[in-house]
């Protein structure tokens, strides 16, 4: 399989803010455009819970990525103008070090041994690697959903590490609602008699609690909207239906079931756990003697894009008016788009006629 990444190692021991030390961590990450001799034309990408670094297809690489309509030459982000860099976030399973991971140590799998995670922890592994490409300053810092919690811990910690931001769906901390989703979902995991305490192994994989995790996820990342204009109430033929009590009847449990079966395996459950906690306990208020407000006003950018969507219940679009304010009081220039797409909180990755039309104007007047 081809394979773009390249991997850059962390500052070893790699200190966590929670408490405990990595030893020898990476992180995975692709690159797309030339930088330019100023290093002045720098984009990071900064991912959700799941992604890869693999937002695009590349050279090395000419297979899709997560958001293979976005970026590339002539596309919003325009890679014949930008050097785009997406990060595999610290703590994931494709590529950066993280529970999956071998512990040097032990010569083990870290599984539930690995230090607590935090997205601070996250962001301060970006900004070493951003470093260590000579990029004194990012032309503009990009995170969606986790990765924009992600941005906003970069930016807080980094003072004037990047000239703008694009703030896609995300939120300046975990509300109550994606608390408890986020909490049923690491139940599933745990209480799947596979995950055996996070000792599990390809023969005994807690397929059954990832399945059902993956499936509260899809649920909150779309809308009430689109499943009804999608699937309406439209039954399985009768042919699609196993024999068995209370299977799926509808076309809509069909389809949870298929995208459940294509994740289970590709993402490591440990990983997904420590990722979901981490988003919880994100607060940007931390930064900001215990005040949000206060927080987001000491961030140093001269312009930013805050753009969400008004059928997104997981991160809701007041939370985007907030980042919005909150950016404004702090001097920087502030364009807020609030997008009306039926996709819910995956629009970003969908829309991209709407999320395209606001970035690539953004962009195009830095």
């Amino acid at each position: 399989m081809p394979d773009a990444r390249k991997y850059f190692a962390l500052s070893s021991p790699f200190s966590m803010k929670r408490g405990g030390l990595v030893h020898g961590a990476r992180l995975a990450y692709e690159t797309w455009g030339t930088l330019a001799p100023g290093r002045d034309n720098a984009i990071l990408i900064l991912t959700g819970l799941s992604p890869s670094a693999h937002a695009a297809s590349n050279a090395e690489d000419p297979t899709p990525g997560w958001w293979q309509a976005m970026l590339g030459a002539d596309k919003p982000i325009d890679t014949d103008r930008w050097f785009v860099i997406c990060v595999n976030t610290l703590g994931s399973c494709k590529g950066s070090t993280g529970p999956a991971s071998i512990n040097p140590e032990t010569g083990e799998t870290y599984r539930l041994d690995f230090p607590e995670l935090s997205l601070e922890d996250a962001a301060n592994a970006a900004h070493e690697l951003v470093a260590a490409l000579g990029i004194d300053r990012l032309a503009c810092l990009v995170g969606n959903s986790m990765g924009g919690m992600t941005a906003l811990a970069y930016l807080s910690l980094h003072a004037g590490s990047a000239r703008s931001h694009i703030s896609i769906s995300t939120a300046p901390q975990a509300q109550p609602f994606a608390i408890a989703i986020r909490s049923l979902q690491r139940e599933a995991i745990r209480l799947d008699p596979n995950w055996n305490l996070g000792r599990y192994d390809d023969e005994h994989y807690p397929e059954a609690g990832m399945s059902i995790a993956r499936k509260l996820g899809v649920i909150t990342y779309r809308s009430a909207m689109e499943w009804s204009g999608r699937f309406a109430r439209i039954r399985l033929d009768s042919e699609q239906r196993e024999d068995e009590p209370f299977s799926a009847e509808f076309q809509i449990e069909s389809y949870l079931d298929n995208h459940a079966r294509r994740f289970v395996r590709s993402f490591d459950p440990n990983s997904y756990l420590f990722l979901s906690r981490a988003s919880d306990w994100f607060d940007i208020a931390e930064h900001g003697h215990g005040r949000a407000a206060d927080a987001l006003a000491r961030i140093d950018v001269e312009r930013a894009l805050v753009v969400g969507v008004s059928t997104d219940i997981l991160f809701p679009l007041s939370q985007q008016e907030e980042i919005a304010e909150g950016l404004r009081t702090a001097g920087a220039e502030v364009e807020f788009v609030a997008l009306d797409s039926p996709q819910g909180h995956d629009a970003f990755l969908v829309d991209i006629e709407g999320f395209g039309g606001a970035i690539a104007p953004f962009l195009g007047r830095l």
